[in-house]
């Protein structure tokens, strides 16, 4: 069944109406016509059974048969700042982690970042993300779209940071010296929500470190073997689901 997410106040106790380029994708992509089922998410933790009653060129309007209770999320809020990195790396990052069930992303310019964004065209490269979270967010069967968000710098990113119970920085020098046992004595102490700073190609520089070390932040091996960035947060965020939802 097709899952799509309206504001929440396109969702009234009883029905729906969904507007934008959903409109396009339900009715020239899919085809459905009245009397099609799907599921209309609110953003806010509602999930709706729906019968479409009209379909029309600006909106579709559907009835609500059935609030569906069944939670797909994480129970810990898992955040990821990640580094900026090259190509279609990020998208993959977003829509994986997405799929994996990050709560947020905290996209951030590292010392060691080859890209740079110009500040003109931030707004629209992370709006092109929040697509990308919303794509992903339906295809899963999440309750929530992750937000996505972006920082300039490493301390403009460290100042959000500090909403997070326990935050951590995956370090190639605790992995080399073959100090891989802090993520599990992290994940064993069950925080309420855990924050994981991923550096760029080049990695967290020393000074960045030092940063983190002096902001409480723990540093972290994912094993012996050396990790591409966007390697790292999937690995991270899988051995959290492992941890959490399989040996539960």
């Amino acid at each position: 069944m097709q899952r799509y997410f309206v504001e929440p106040e396109q969702m009234s106790e009883d029905e729906v109406e969904i507007t934008g380029e959903d409109v396009k994708h339900i009715d020239k992509v899919m085809r459905l016509q009245p009397g099609s089922h799907i599921e209309c998410l609110n953003n806010q933790g509602r999930r709706t059974h729906c019968k479409i009653r009209s379909v029309n060129k600006e909106s579709i309007e559907a009835d609500i048969m059935q609030d569906l209770e069944n939670s797909p999320e994480l129970p810990v809020y898992a955040a990821v700042a990640q580094a900026l990195i090259k190509g279609d790396n990020l998208d993959l990052v977003v829509q994986k982690g997405t799929e994996l069930g990050v709560g947020s992303f905290l996209l951030f310019a590292a010392g060691r970042s080859v890209v740079k964004w110009d500040s003109s065209k931030v707004e629209k490269k992370v709006q092109r993300l929040r697509k990308i979270a919303k794509e992903a967010a339906e295809q899963s069967g999440r309750l929530y779209i992750p937000d996505v968000s972006y920082y300039p710098s490493t301390g403009d990113m460290l100042e959000a940071a500090s909403m997070y119970n326990t935050s951590l920085y995956l370090d190639e020098e605790t992995a080399k010296n073959g100090k891989h046992e802090t993520l599990a004595e992290i994940f064993s102490s069950r925080p309420p929500s855990i924050l994981a700073v991923i550096g760029p190609e080049g990695g967290i520089s020393p000074e960045e470190a030092q940063t983190f070390d002096k902001s409480g932040f723990r540093p972290v091996s994912l094993g012996p073997r050396i990790l591409r960035s966007e390697s790292a947060s999937l690995y991270f965020l899988s051995a959290l689901s492992y941890h959490y939802e399989i040996l539960r």
